[in-house]
């Protein structure tokens, strides 16, 4: 039986209507997960010419350790299958999120705020007080306006070399209404 996690959402975008499930993924999910990660990732490798980027050269053996250490979410539609997906790990009162996928053909319909909110929710509703952490690449500003737009502040920036860097990003716990 599917235990369905959180709610179901109605997307619909021009004439397509997509009926979106986000749950904790399994095991078996690994390898969509996978392949989805390493397509959503292309049009970052673009942005700073770089195909070695840690996404889309990451290993099975790798989103496994993930998965046995932390959640990872999925957002599922019966059509299209795997269609999001947006991973978290506990570490002290800190929640790290990582990877926030969302397939190409998807993105901007808001399904990354959905899976955003859903991860949030569901540490908010295991522990109190928590802070939640992220980070992006700088030149990558529909990243950093989606970060924006959902409350997360920026504290840090990481200079990685001359042509690449992160921004950091956090929110609390409490600024989060559910």
């Amino acid at each position: 039986m599917r235990s369905i996690l959180f709610e179901k959402y109605f997307i619909e975008e021009s004439c397509d209507v997509v009926l979106m499930i986000i749950e904790k993924a399994n095991s078996n999910d690994l390898d969509e997960i996978l392949d989805l990660q390493k397509l959503s990732y292309i049009t970052e490798a673009e942005l700073y010419n770089d195909n070695s980027i840690e996404p889309l050269n990451q290993t099975i053996d790798e989103i496994i350790e993930e998965f046995q250490k932390g959640v990872i979410l999925k957002a599922f539609d019966y059509e299209y299958g795997i269609i999001g997906s947006i991973r978290a790990v506990k570490s002290n009162n800190n929640i790290l999120i990582r990877k926030l996928i969302v397939h190409p053909d998807f993105q901007n319909m808001g399904i990354g705020k959905k899976l955003l909110s859903a991860i949030e929710n569901y540490y908010i509703s295991l522990y109190s007080n928590i802070e939640f952490y992220l980070f992006t690449g700088y030149k990558s500003s529909k990243n950093l306006y989606l970060y924006r737009k959902c409350g997360y502040k920026e504290f840090k920036t990481e200079k990685i070399s001359e042509t690449f860097g992160f921004v950091h990003f956090k929110k609390k716990s409490n600024d989060i209404y559910i």
